[in-house]
């Protein structure tokens, strides 16, 4: 029986490679793997295969070109972002300014509203009672209200004397010193050309042939006035009055009480 020979030891084919060869059989190996598929492939369908060829550098720029055209499009919607948050913003600020000035006008206009009922209420409550001044009180006013018009009219401004005795005569008309006010206020009466309005105040005044030393003239003075009016009956008629009431008037109105008779052909 013949004897064999001694199996040398092998020694695994990895451990005497290099790292660059093993990295060459991988690639080899996957090769190959490849090529089977494409020929399986093309035993089962019939049909041709074609192979295509990996152009590794024309796809990575292309993903290069893609991610630029990506960062573009990334850098514009950032941007745009941006002005859309600074509007937001204006916008955002504008509204509160118009909101602070809608507040306002409705704090106004609620101010108003506010006012106007209370205007309401009062004009439709009663008014109250208004307490008259006391009568020391009154005659007081009374007694400056008649020396101002007279201050007036001694100064020679019978416009405002006139209004002075009219407000006189209105306010007071039971005042002692309205007879003598409605005298003066004839005076400036018919200074002013009023005739018909001097001769009604001075009629005013001698209502009741008051025994004052200012009567004796308003009896004269009214029935100048009645002359002026084209009224020389009841002129004649007033002077008529002048001796019955008054037998002692002074020298000066009596004279010219004989002047006005003449004047108006008193019989």
């Amino acid at each position: 029986m013949p004897v064999a020979a001694p199996v040398a030891a092998q020694t695994p084919i990895d451990e005497s490679l290099s790292k660059r060869d093993a990295r060459r059989l991988d690639d080899m190996d996957k090769a190959i793997k490849e090529m089977r598929a494409i020929v399986f492939k093309g035993r089962d369908t019939g049909k041709p295969v074609v192979v295509e060829m990996v152009d590794t550098d024309a796809r990575l720029a292309e993903f290069a070109n893609r991610l630029g055209d990506l960062e573009q499009s990334l850098t514009k919607i950032n941007a745009s972002l941006e002005t859309t948050s600074h509007e937001l913003d204006q916008a955002r600020r504008a509204n509160q300014a118009l909101s602070a000035q809608v507040k306002t006008l409705t704090d106004r206009l609620a101010a108003i509203e506010q006012k106007q009922a209370a205007a309401e209420t009062a004009a439709a409550s009663p008014p109250a009672p208004v307490e008259p001044p006391s009568p020391a009180a009154a005659q007081a006013s009374a007694t400056e209200a008649f020396g101002h018009a007279r201050q007036l009219m001694l100064s020679g401004d019978y416009e405002g004397a006139e209004g002075a005795f009219r407000a006189y005569v209105q306010t007071y008309p039971d005042a002692p010193r309205t007879p003598e006010a409605r005298y003066w206020w004839g005076k400036t009466l018919a200074v002013k050309g009023g005739h018909a309005d001097a001769a009604t105040a001075y009629i005013g005044a001698i209502r009741g042939w008051p025994q004052t030393a200012w009567a004796p003239d308003a009896v004269v003075e009214l029935a100048r006035e009645l002359v002026a009016l084209k009224k020389p009956a009841d002129a004649c008629q007033t002077l008529a009055e002048v001796p019955k009431h008054y037998p002692k008037a002074p020298a000066a109105v009596k004279a010219r009480a004989a002047t006005l008779a003449a004047q108006a052909k008193c019989g």
